[in-house]
């Protein structure tokens, strides 16, 4: 019995921790709503954070409903973030793109998700970084939007294996635009479309989610179920 109770504690303990939170979302859209996907907010909607643009691309908001769609439930007043004015042809390799910072202190197992709309010639290629100081950043995943005036709904990028992204409060990652692998050229994402520094990104529903790090009596709690659980095997010996 002493042996159940002390599982039972042990699998409630991390039970309860098991579940992804949401640390930060980013929908865009207007706070109060105004049935305009004109306006928008860089404001997180869930959370704390903070978006910006980098390397000088110009910034607006544009619906989120369009050609498809990105997943957000919003409809009539959802708006994306568009950006545009991105590097001329073979130049300016990652440089421009977005930035997001969301402090992860808290939490562990931190996963990336985005939609992103590609217009016919804006760079197929976008390749996501990440920053454990807020500085420096480290190339990880490169997404292909091999198709133009169109959404990829649902990006995600896991970045459990990466240690240093848990409880971070200066973690941040980019989203940018980068070379064909293996060229020094940009592609087009339409297949008949050619390059150009008006190309546009939207973005929608970017979201940081993670695990809560277990409080210090949680680990109270599941070191006193192995305690049972050790007393219980003696008592059977």
């Amino acid at each position: 019995m002493f042996r159940k109770t002390a599982i039972a504690l042990l699998l409630a303990a991390a039970g309860s921790h098991a579940h992804a939170d949401i640390v930060a979302q980013w929908n865009f859209n207007s706070v109060p709503a105004d049935g305009n996907t004109a306006t928008g907010t860089l404001i997180p909607f869930v959370g704390v954070g903070t978006a910006s643009r980098i390397g000088g691309i110009a910034g607006s908001f544009a619906s989120g409903d369009a050609t498809g769609g990105s997943s957000d439930p919003a409809t009539g007043d959802d708006s994306g973030w568009q950006t545009t004015t991105y590097a001329a042809q073979g130049t300016g390799d990652k440089t421009r793109g977005v930035q997001f910072a969301v402090s992860t202190v808290g939490f562990s197992d931190v996963v990336i998700n985005y939609d992103l709309r590609h217009s016919n010639t804006s760079s197929r290629y976008e390749l996501v970084q990440y920053s454990l100081d807020g500085a420096n950043f480290i190339d990880f995943l490169t997404f292909d939007g091999n198709a133009g005036d169109n959404w990829f709904n649902a990006r995600t990028v896991d970045l459990s294996s990466i240690a240093g992204a848990d409880n971070n409060a200066d973690f941040a990652f980019r989203v940018v635009a980068t070379f064909a692998p293996g060229t020094s050229a940009y592609a087009a994402s339409s297949a008949t479309g050619t390059y150009g520094t008006a190309g546009t990104w939207r973005f929608d529903m970017v979201t940081v989610s993670a695990a809560p790090v277990p409080e210090p009596e949680t680990y109270a709690l599941m070191l006193a179920g192995l305690g049972l659980i050790g007393v219980a095997a003696r008592r059977r010996k």
